[in-house]
């Protein structure tokens, strides 16, 4: 599985999948599918090496609850939700049902489908209808950019003090500093990466994973 960005030398890229827990075979066959069936929208997919992280992050915080705004077909769900404790619940958001009807299919696959919840519609409309005493210990946000603000804006305060908040994109491919580089999800991203960096609820980092990954933890 190739990286989907350049931010990354291709040899370097290829080196760290080397030295890191790769994906199983399930996930090989989840991304192969995905690039056979959505070839357009194939890049959409977080990669290895983002999802390996994610499944550790999930596991050394010791999330149980989690939400996921953008499900896609599964991959990083599966991710997420491997790393949750025994007893954990993924909530995934998405308006899909075609995207989605592959991400159940290997959910199931995968022993997930008693854990993993999922909702088909707008995410803030979802979000907005969870009881008002719903927390959750990690968040990870991965949909349409231009909403990334109203996304995190709904979540920071249902994130548990010490939880997690991730969010993917965030360097758009290295175009974030490129001040040639313009468009719709290009400005959406810049909006929110100053957004996020002002936010004094959090502390965060953005990683130069993937297309770029903020991870942030609630105060």
């Amino acid at each position: 599985m190739a990286s989907r960005t350049g931010l990354l030398p291709p040899e370097l890229h290829a080196y760290i999948n080397a030295h890191s827990t790769g994906p199983d075979p399930l996930l090989l066959e989840l991304a192969t599918e995905t690039a056979e069936r959505f070839a357009r929208s194939a890049g959409m997919q977080i990669g290895p090496d983002q999802g390996m992280l994610m499944t550790l992050l999930a596991r050394l915080s010791g999330a149980r609850d989690a939400v996921e705004v953008g499900t896609f077909t599964g991959y990083s769900s599966i991710c997420l939700a491997r790393g949750l404790a025994p007893d954990g619940h993924l909530l995934c958001c998405d308006i899909s049902d075609e995207w989605t009807t592959l991400a159940r299919r290997y959910w199931d696959r995968a022993g997930l489908s008693d854990r993993i919840e999922l909702k088909l519609a707008p995410a803030l409309e979802t979000l907005r209808a969870l009881p008002a005493d719903t927390a959750f210990d990690l968040a990870f946000i991965d949909a349409d950019k231009p909403s990334y603000v109203d996304y995190w804006d709904a979540l920071v305060p249902r994130v548990r003090p010490g939880g997690l908040l991730l969010v993917d994109n965030t360097l758009w491919a290295g175009q974030v500093t490129d001040p040639s580089a313009q468009g719709e999800a290009l400005d959406a991203i810049r909006s929110f990466d100053d957004h996020a960096a002002a936010d004094t609820r959090v502390e965060l980092v953005i990683v130069p994973i993937g297309d770029g990954l903020t991870v942030a933890r609630k105060k």
